[in-house]
């Protein structure tokens, strides 16, 4: 029976050899890394990825992880192509086709027809005298010296390998797109993630939802405009419309503690002047953070000539899932 040491250090041994071999072909990435970055920044159509077994697994994620940061992909399996789901690729796409020996049959019988459409191939293995070494028009080369499986016969650190170059070349066609977070965030409208990278303009309530009073106003009115928007506050403005302060469900709460006949007072008595505002396009997350630095509730929107655009409460950010 197998004990308690020998499974960790099985366990620490695969990590060591899955490392050693990413580290070993970072070492010797070069200019054809390059290649094939212009190649799939210069496609006009979708990169189609391809493998058989293991190797279609790790074509997957790679074909998921090019869609979500910009690049349309998707997997076709070289089993169903060569049946028939060929009809997939069409000009101007180019496929990554991953075989760790290069000679895996089902890929072999793509080629032909990907040279007859002069359909672009970048292909990832460890045999760089393969047949689809030879039929690629770049080449990154994925050799490991021995997988991490104890038999060394499972696909690990091979597929690895495979899966970091495809993230590599995923990462590295982001920043030559100038991909932003704005943007990937289109791509993951479910999920925590996607509502972390929301903007403020998404959330925020504005025109008539805004509520909103002018400084020489009286206070009774400002109530009003609290009670009928809902949002346990108002933006004061002046006569030129600009932003002079807030007036909140506290402000009124403290008010009736020392003066009952506050109501007939001006709101610029009342008010509390230079309220914390934010940016319509900044995430919404840094409003949650500004919300919990000052133990407030809502947050103002202003555009350069600081007049107010919209509000932002903590229950839009709760609702919308970003707290």
């Amino acid at each position: 029976m197998v004990d308690r040491d020998t499974i960790l250090r099985q366990g620490k041994d695969v990590l060591k050899k899955e490392a050693a071999s990413i580290l070993k072909v970072e070492a010797q990435l070069g200019e054809e890394f390059i290649q094939a970055v212009e190649i799939l920044y210069q496609c006009t159509g979708r990169v189609i990825t391809t493998g058989m077994g293991k190797s279609g697994l790790i074509c997957k994620k790679i074909a998921a992880t090019l869609s979500s940061t910009g690049t349309p992909s998707f997997f076709m399996h070289p089993a169903d192509a060569i049946h028939g789901d060929l009809g997939m690729i069409v000009k101007g796409d180019v496929v990554i086709a991953i075989s760790n020996s290069g000679e895996t049959e089902e890929i072999r019988q793509l080629i032909p027809f990907l040279q007859r459409f002069m359909i672009k191939m970048i292909s990832i293995t460890g045999n760089q005298n393969s047949t689809l070494a030879r039929f690629s028009d770049v080449v990154l080369l994925a050799m490991i010296e021995e997988e991490a499986c104890p038999l060394n016969l499972a696909p690990t650190a091979s597929t690895t390998v495979a899966l970091a170059l495809g993230d590599a070349l995923a990462m590295a066609l982001i920043q030559k797109r100038g991909f932003k977070a704005e943007e990937f965030a289109q791509f993951h409208p479910g999920g925590k993630l996607g509502k972390q990278l929301l903007k403020v303009r998404d959330l925020m309530h504005s025109g008539d939802k805004m509520p909103l009073v002018g400084e020489w106003q009286p206070m009774k009115e400002a109530i009003y405009e609290i009670s009928g928007k809902r949002l346990g506050m108002t933006c004061v403005v002046n006569q030129q419309g600009e932003l002079m302060g807030i007036v909140t469900d506290g402000d009124i709460r403290r008010l009736l503690e020392n003066d009952l006949g506050f109501l007939t007072n001006p709101v610029s008595l009342c008010m509390t002047c230079y309220p914390k505002i934010i940016d319509p396009d900044a995430l919404a997350a840094q409003a949650v953070r500004i919300m919990e630095t000052h133990s407030i509730t809502s947050l103002l929107i202003t555009d350069q000539e600081r007049k107010p655009i919209g509000v932002i409460h903590l229950h839009d950010l709760l609702k919308a899932g970003v707290v």
